[in-house]
């Protein structure tokens, strides 16, 4: 079954994105990141070849034709065919209905009143779907 890894408290979504993709990268890891629209994926594209002038991180936006050979797609089409499913990052304010696809969801909720209501419903609803889940609170040692 899908784990879902709930990150809270995060006070820029992107810039979190980006630190989580280098640690999978690290690790091995393919991941899916999906965006709240087009605008935020483009976003994302533009942090991920900015994250620093030392860390390459491979990626490309889903549909391109390298995507099958990258470890790394950023898009904000959830129903996208993906060549992978390790892990999603979601940074999006909606339960993704491709969860079940993914060994591992990771849930970016930020400091927004309106994003953590929202992360809220979905962290009650991924446990009635009996999902395991964990939760990191950003800031909290």
């Amino acid at each position: 079954m899908t784990r879902i890894d709930f990150h809270t408290n995060i006070p820029d979504k992107l810039a979190y994105a980006c630190r989580l993709t280098r640690k999978a990268l690290a690790a091995r890891g393919k991941l899916v990141l999906l965006a709240e629209d087009a605008a935020q994926a483009a976003a994302l594209n533009e942090a991920l070849w900015t994250v620093s002038p030392t860390d390459f991180l491979p990626h490309v936006m889903a549909g391109d034709a390298l995507a099958p050979h990258t470890p790394v797609i950023v898009t904000h089409d959830e129903e996208a065919a993906f060549p992978h499913a390790d892990m999603l990052v979601n940074l999006t304010r909606r339960m993704p209905s491709t969860v079940d696809k993914f060994q591992r969801v990771f849930e970016i909720i930020s400091t927004d009143e309106d994003d953590a209501a929202a992360g809220r419903k979905r962290y009650v609803a991924y446990k009635q779907q009996s999902y395991p889940l964990t939760h990191f609170v950003a800031g909290q040692t």
